[in-house]
């Protein structure tokens, strides 16, 4: 019965994100691809005021851009990214790096498109969906973000959207494609466990000015008297049985400074 049992346990919820992740404990895996990436700015679509948080959206009708290699199989279909943030810099992301939380994180959402024909078929699977972390820290203005920034007011309340394309996402990402990758879930309901994630170890920049203008979105609607979504991160949760692999080759000794 007991084995039964525990199975049953892993099964539930002993697989949910985000994590802390523990850079003592995470393992080298020389098997590891580099990603690949491969985003079409054409596919872009629009911005979504999604009540939490707000999307970019992608038209996912075809193979035009995707996520491959990396601890992946077959190709991976871009959706949408979105963020969440914190009430003040100081707390934010999802992901915390061994204790340390940064102000916001950024999520690329993909599916497996070789095995499933829809995002929400993919997500009822444990190699259904891939996404890709993004720390962000306190720095200068990003141009790249701005460009977003820019149309939030178009989505300033839950359920608008306003049409956005041609947004070049690969130069929103950092120069360095090292990552940690665990077997995880969604963050927000219903939290199912169908994430390979995959937390990039650069993290970007963001101003503080810039930071603040998401905190102005609501999660009200039109007619309603307004309220900001000030946070919308989860708090970490138990890692269990999970190894976190790292792209990236340990280096015992300390490199250059």
């Amino acid at each position: 019965m007991g084995a039964s049992h525990s199975h049953h346990h892993k099964q539930c919820h002993s697989h949910q994100s985000p994590i802390n992740i523990c850079t003592k404990k995470v393992q080298h895996d020389p098997f590891l691809k580099p990603i690949k990436i491969q985003y079409d700015p054409k596919t872009t679509r629009k911005i979504v005021n999604k009540g939490h948080c707000f999307n970019v959206e992608f038209d996912d009708a075809t193979d035009m851009s995707v996520l491959s290699d990396g601890p992946l199989t077959g190709n991976y279909r871009l959706l949408q990214f979105h963020f969440h943030w914190g009430s003040t810099d100081e707390t934010g992301s999802e992901h915390v790096i061994d204790g340390k939380v940064y102000p916001a994180e950024m999520h690329i959402v993909h599916w497996n498109s070789q095995r499933y024909l829809t995002f929400e078929e993919a997500a009822k699977h444990p190699d259904g969906l891939a996404v890709i972390g993004i720390l962000l820290k306190i720095g200068e203005t990003n141009t790249v973000l701005q460009t977003i920034i820019d149309n939030l007011d178009q989505v300033k309340t839950k359920g608008k959207e306003y049409t956005f394309t041609k947004y070049d996402l690969s130069s929103l990402l950092p120069k360095d494609l090292n990552y940690w990758t665990y077997p995880g879930s969604l963050t927000t309901e219903p939290y199912f466990e169908c994430v390979t994630w995959i937390v990039l170890q650069e993290a970007i920049p963001i101003s503080s000015q810039q930071l603040a203008q998401f905190r102005s979105l609501l999660c009200t609607s039109e007619n309603e008297n307004p309220v900001a979504i000030l946070k919308n991160h989860r708090p970490v949760q138990r890692v269990h049985d999970r190894v976190v692999r790292s792209s990236r080759m340990v280096n015992k000794k300390a490199s250059k400074p």
